[in-house]
C-alpha cells in the first residue's frame, strides 16, 4: 500500500532570513570573513528574537542583536542560543543580548494567540505552516490525539480552524502545561482542547486507548519508539497517523523515501496495514540532516 513520494523542501515563509539586512547593517563593523559565518536567520517568536552565533562571534552578539533588532522593528528582546534543544522537555539554554529582560512573550499565528515562555518550554515558529498544514486535514467531528503538544501550538491551530470535536493534547513537561492551559483560555477553546500532563507512553495506554481518528507525534526524537502508542490511540477502524523524524541523507538519497521505509517497517511489525499518503522535508537541521513529516493512513487488524 505504498507509493513512490516527491522529494518536497519546506516552503520559505516557514522561516524568517535575516540574512541579507543584517549583513547590511553590519558590513564595516565586522570584518567579511566574520560576516560569512553568521547563521542565515534568527526565529522571531512573538517580539523575541533568538539568535545562534557561533562561538567565534559571541564578543559581537550586541552588535548582532542590535542589527537583529532594527531589521524586524517589533522585535523588543534578543536572546543568544547558546546550548542545542535537548532534554525530554526540549529545552535550550539563552542568555540575553539586547532589549527587555524576559524570555515570555505572546506568539500570534493564523489568528491564535500562543504564549510561551522560550525558557521553559519548547517552540519553534518554523512549524507555522506545518500547523497550518494538519488542521486543514480535520475533519468535523474528529477526535486528535497530540502526543507530544508542548505549549499547545499544533493543538490551538487546530481545534481553531477545524470542527475537531476534540483535541487531547499531552506533554510531560509542567511548564509546557500550565502554558497550553493559559493559550486555551486565551483563545476560548476549553471545551475542546484538553491538556495531559504526562509521558505519552503511560497517558495513552491508561486514558485514550482506541479513542482518535488522527494521531499527532512532533517530537522526532522519540516518534519512532512510540509508534506503537500512536496505533493504540487510533480508533478500531484506523485512522492518520502525522510522523515526524530526523534523516540523515545523501546528495544521492531522499530522506522521505529513507523515513518512508523506516516507518513501513516499524509499522508492519506490529502488524499494522497501512499507506503513506504524504511526505516531505520540512526543515534542513544541519549538513546532510533533514526533518521530515510523513502522513499516514493506518488500518488496524
Amino acid at each position: 500500500m505504498s507509493h513512490s513520494l516527491p522529494f518536497q523542501n519546506s516552503r520559505p515563509a516557514e522561516r524568517v532570513d535575516a540574512k541579507r539586512d543584517v549583513k547590511a547593517l553590519l558590513a564595516g563593523k565586522l570584518d567579511p570573513h566574520e560576516i560569512k559565518f553568521l547563521y542565515r536567520s534568527c526565529d522571531i517568536v512573538g517580539d523575541v528574537a533568538v539568535i545562534r552565533t557561533p562561538e567565534s562571534l559571541k564578543q559581537h552578539s550586541k552588535l548582532i542583536a542590535e542589527a537583529v533588532m532594527q531589521t524586524h522593528k517589533r522585535v523588543k528582546t534578543v536572546l543568544r542560543q547558546t546550548s542545542p534543544v535537548s532534554s525530554d522537555h526540549r529545552l535550550r539554554q539563552l542568555e540575553w543580548v539586547a532589549g527587555e529582560r524576559k524570555t515570555e512573550t505572546l506568539h500570534k499565528e493564523y489568528g491564535c494567540l500562543l504564549k510561551v515562555d522560550l525558557e521553559k518550554c519548547y517552540f519553534s515558529p518554523r512549524l507555522s505552516y506545518e500547523r497550518m498544514r494538519i488542521a486543514r486535514q480535520v475533519q468535523p467531528r474528529e477526535v486528535v490525539v497530540n502526543m507530544f503538544a508542548g505549549v499547545g501550538s499544533y493543538s490551538i491551530i487546530i481545534a481553531k480552524h477545524s470542527e475537531a470535536e476534540k483535541v487531547y493534547s499531552i506533554d510531560i513537561n509542567p511548564a509546557a502545561i500550565q502554558y497550553m492551559q493559559q493559550n486555551i483560555q486565551l483563545n476560548k477553546l476549553q471545551k475542546r482542547v484538553v491538556p495531559l500532563l504526562g509521558d505519552a507512553g503511560e497517558v495513552i495506554p491508561k486514558e485514550l486507548l482506541g479513542v482518535s481518528e488522527r494521531v499527532l507525534m512532533p517530537l522526532p526524537e522519540k516518534a519512532y519508539e512510540y509508534l506503537k502508542y500512536a496505533v493504540m490511540a487510533l480508533k478500531p477502524s484506523g485512522g492518520h497517523i502525522h510522523y515526524y523524524d530526523f534523516q540523515h541523507a545523501k546528495e544521492d538519497e531522499n530522506p522521505v523515501e529513507k523515513v518512508k521505509a523506516r516507518v513501513s517497517q516499524k509499522l508492519r511489525s506490529l502488524g499494522v496495514n497501512h499507506e503513506v499518503l504524504f511526505g516531505r522535508v520540512v526543515r534542513t537541521v544541519g549538513p546532510n540532516w533533514f526533518q521530515v513529516v510523513i502522513d499516514v493512513e493506518a488500518e488496524k487488524s
